[in-house]
């Protein structure tokens, strides 16, 4: 149903003529008249005042409609390659991403929380790496030398890489994304 006809339905279902509707929003009856006749498009304070005088809210009123968006997501995954400027930018640019539309499109969130705990997951990961080798060389009690640990840290730039490139053409084929190796730090 559209907006203009579940005005009507709402001001009839009141038993409010649009005259009344008008008094009782404080819009004229001109706009009232327009909206239904949906010649005219409400803005956002017109909406408001709207659901005011149907005794609702806004969010009653209009109908916040959910919508399949394989390009967000994929958008939202290829963001994380960030990480490859700097670890947490894998963190931060992904969560701003989700949070602007996170109940907006269909599984947004389900593969917004993957890709986060994912990319938490694996900082903590080579930040706990990182300590761990800067420690040894000031103590020169090396556990595996350099190399090992290098090569280490080469496999988990790629693994996460490949992580990403995965799920962006999973969720572009439909599928829900699948991040392997993570703790779960959002619900």
């Amino acid at each position: 149903m559209n907006l203009a006809d579940k005005i009507k339905k709402l001001r009839t279902k009141n038993g409010f003529s649009q005259e009344m509707l008008a008094e009782n929003s404080g819009l004229s009856l001109r706009t009232i008249q327009r909206i239904e006749k949906e010649t005219s498009v409400p803005t956002a304070d017109s909406i408001k005042k709207l659901a005011a005088g149907l005794n609702i809210t806004p969010d009653e009123l209009i109908d916040w409609e959910i919508t399949k968006n394989p390009g967000y997501l994929k958008s939202l995954n290829l963001s994380a390659l960030t990480f490859l400027f700097f670890p947490l930018l894998g963190i931060l640019v992904p969560s701003l991403i989700w949070f602007i539309k996170k109940d907006k499109i269909t599984d947004l969130n389900t593969t917004g929380k993957a890709l986060v705990n994912f990319q938490i997951t694996w900082n903590i990961v080579f930040f706990l790496i990182l300590i761990l080798m800067f420690i040894s060389s000031k103590t020169n009690f090396l556990l595996f030398g350099a190399g090992p640990i290098t090569l280490f840290i080469g496999i988990m730039y790629l693994f996460n890489f490949i992580s990403i490139i995965i799920n962006s053409s999973r969720v572009m084929k439909g599928k829900k994304a699948s991040y392997k190796l993570k703790i779960k730090f959002l619900n």
